[in-house]
């Protein structure tokens, strides 16, 4: 599904209404789409109470669309308008007229006891700190105990950035129209929306590419299922794709394993762990499947003089090289991963540590060859671009999409709503914030599921699609079965082949043996 920028959804408003569609039917599409809404979630309205609290734009004229129609299913609706009459944008009075003409209730009190609260404040257009009283009814909102259901973005947060400069909106679900915001994914924003769900309003989609420029998606599930490579009757390990992970160092040879084992879980045929000789015995035992190749170290701790050169005469038995988790930033180490970004004829999936050595002398990045994934945290991108990372999380898209272009790469800048960039400005964010994630050793499953994808074949964005999507949706299942606090990085790559086998099922011809 496509996502676009505040800016561009008010274009194709207006390019609709050119094109013949009276903007009162755009608003009561929207307004009808919230009360279907509400009923879901009231699963019967009559009897039930709900609260509308509306401001004096189009926001608040959808929010009088949806108290019409609940009050005609037979719930008691009373709205708080916070704004005088004589400010309304003129849908939005027009449909307050409606409502007013069915007998509906409009309040300047307070927010009504109810068994829902519909929030219709400020729409996707607005920016700064709500204040006096929208301030006081935005925390009324969020302070009553009740369910919240948002029309196109809660109230208070920013349409474009996600920024919360002030008191925002908490719901429990909103209905977005037409497309969705870039704001309902960034910054606090994406905390805000809880349940996203996206109506479609009467928008002709041909307006679309006529009218947006940017090209922002959602991952889908189903496009993932149509990538994920299938297995062939007379399947071999060598076809199946060989990842060539070198990381580890002393202390952070779990990285090592994570992503590893991973790879193999997401579908990888062979997986060789390249390490600091001085380590290699104690992976011998840790992994069974994985193969292990001995590279040269610096005092048996970290890879040393000549570990580069290794990799490369090894990297012609391999299809994809990963690089990065838990290989430290030793001097001698960052040495080894220079030479291999400039020499390796390869495609390199970058993490970790393996982004900090690069940060160093990010011209080895700029001037490579190959492809390359870079699969950063918001740390690690400041490092990449020269920026704390508070600014990188208050500008996640403009960031992912800077390094992308920078070094002509596919970016994976890792977070709630991971953002996915190529470098002609293709944009993903794949619609999972999972607090369960936040634990030591997630982003080293991520690295080996996309480098499985990749050394499958896949085209680098596509692998990186899939890496991120298969990752989450292995995070999810486990989460289900575990808890979701206390759930750990192994737990992630034991459900990968049930993250996996779940996109195959739903693909056309099902499972393959």
């Amino acid at each position: 599904m496509r996502i676009v920028h505040p800016q561009e959804m008010a274009a194709l408003d207006k390019a609709a209404i050119a094109g013949g569609i009276p903007s009162l039917d755009l608003m009561e599409s929207a307004g009808r789409a919230l009360a279907d809404n509400a009923m879901d979630m009231l699963n019967i309205c009559a009897g039930k109470r709900v609260s509308v609290v509306a401001g004096k734009g189009n926001n608040g004229g959808d929010g009088f669309v949806a108290a019409r129609y609940l009050l005609g299913w037979g719930a008691s609706v009373s709205v708080l308008l916070l704004a005088n009459t004589d400010d309304l944008s003129p849908d939005c009075n027009t449909n307050y007229e409606r409502f007013r003409s069915e007998g509906g209730e409009v309040t300047s009190a307070g927010i009504a006891e109810a068994d829902l609260i519909i929030d219709a404040i400020f729409g996707t257009g607005f920016k700064g700190r709500a204040e006096g009283e929208v301030a006081a009814a935005i925390a009324a909102m969020n302070d009553s105990g009740t369910r919240v259901l948002a029309a196109d973005i809660p109230s208070g947060v920013d349409g474009e950035t996600g920024a919360v400069l002030g008191p925002a909106v908490k719901a429990e679900r909103t209905v977005t129209f037409a497309f969705p915001k870039t704001g309902l994914y960034l910054r606090h924003g994406a905390v805000h929306v809880g349940e996203l769900r996206v109506a479609d309003i009467g928008i002709p989609a041909e307006l679309l590419d006529q009218v947006v420029e940017s090209d922002m998606r959602t991952v889908e599930e189903e496009e993932v299922a149509a990538l994920i490579p299938r297995r062939p009757a007379d399947a071999h390990k060598g076809a199946m794709g060989r990842v060539l992970v070198v990381a580890g160092s002393q202390g952070l040879t779990g990285a090592a394993s994570l992503a590893s084992r991973s790879a193999l879980r997401a579908g990888a045929g062979v997986v060789t762990l390249g390490i600091a000789e001085g380590l290699s015995a104690i992976m011998e035992v840790k992994l069974t499947e994985v193969m292990k190749l001995a590279l040269p170290d610096y005092d048996g701790k970290c890879l040393g003089e000549g570990a580069a050169q290794r990799v490369l005469e090894a990297l012609a038995d391999f299809d994809i090289l990963a690089l990065g988790p838990g290989l430290g930033t030793a001097p001698a180490t960052c040495r080894v991963v220079w030479e291999l970004l400039e020499r390796a004829e390869t495609t390199i999936v970058l993490d970790a540590d393996g982004i900090n050595c690069a940060a160093q002398r990010p011209e080895c990045l700029e001037n490579r060859g190959y492809a390359t994934i870079l699969t950063p945290h918001p740390g690690e991108m400041g490092r990449l671009l020269d920026r704390p990372a508070r600014e990188i999380q208050s500008s996640r898209l403009e960031s992912a999409t800077r390094a992308a272009m920078k070094f002509n790469c596919v970016t994976v800048l890792k977070g709630a709503n991971t953002i996915i960039c190529d470098p002609s400005g293709r944009t993903y964010i794949n619609g999972l914030a999972l607090p369960s994630l936040a634990s030591a050793g997630t982003g080293d499953v991520l690295t080996g599921c996309i480098a499985a994808f990749a050394a499958q074949a896949l085209p680098p964005l596509e692998a990186a699609l899939c890496g991120v999507y298969v990752h989450g949706s292995a995070a999810v299942i486990s989460s289900h079965i575990i808890g979701p606090v206390g759930m750990i990085a192994g737990d992630i790559v034991s459900h990968l082949p049930l993250a996996l086998a779940g996109l195959l099922k739903k693909s056309e011809g099902g499972w393959m043996f």
